[in-house]
């Protein structure tokens, strides 16, 4: 009797071996023959699962949206107001070892999409996304009347989104407990303005 193979089970495996290269060597060495290698198929393998790198660099940044969403809801659980904006921020951030690879891997996602339309829309639709999510947390926050700042959300959550997506160059060029505690405290300083 064949093999029965399960599709989708192999796609997320070429995706976490593509993950797996470009956070240990780089997106330059990420080449198909070295992906088929590294999740354990013969060269040629990915191909019928991803015809191009674009398409397993797509697939790798949704990857990551997904798990880092599955962190946030857990992380953020009956959380409300800032308990919960800070929660979901600290997702974002890349203080442990999985969300420092994951900004490996972002980081040439971004890089490619400066030439490719599909992959800019790809990155707008996580970052609306992070933007309806921030708003609700700072609703509930004013509300609760632990927000005070008159400055409008929308420059909040515009800060907060380039303060969080920059973390990711800073925490993958200077990867020190130094700079984890930095980021925390940078993030704890700036929810604490707010209430001001």
């Amino acid at each position: 009797m064949p093999k029965v193979v399960d599709h989708d089970q192999r796609r997320v495996e070429f995706i976490e071996a593509t993950w797996r290269i470009i956070a240990r060597t780089g997106w330059e060495s990420a080449t198909m023959a070295a992906i088929s290698s590294e999740a354990g198929y013969s060269n040629g393998a990915v191909k019928p699962y991803f015809a191009t790198k674009d398409d397993l660099l797509t697939a790798a940044f949704d990857h990551i949206y997904v798990q880092t969403g599955r962190r946030m809801a857990t992380a953020t659980g009956c959380k409300r107001g800032v308990a919960a904006l800070r929660a979901y921020c600290r997702e974002i951030l890349p203080l442990e070892a999985t969300s420092r690879d994951e900004a490996r891997i972002i980081i040439p996602f971004w890089q490619q999409a400066l030439t490719r339309p599909a992959l800019v829309e790809r990155h707008e639709q996580a970052m609306r996304q992070w933007r309806r999510d921030l708003q609700r947390y700072l609703t509930e926050a004013r509300e609760a009347g632990e927000i005070r700042t008159h400055i409008p959300d929308e420059d909040i959550i515009g800060h907060l989104l380039t303060a969080l997506l920059g973390a990711q160059i800073t925490a993958t060029l200077m990867c020190t407990i130094e700079t984890t505690e930095t980021l925390t405290a940078q993030l704890d300083g700036f929810l604490s303005l707010l209430a001001t």
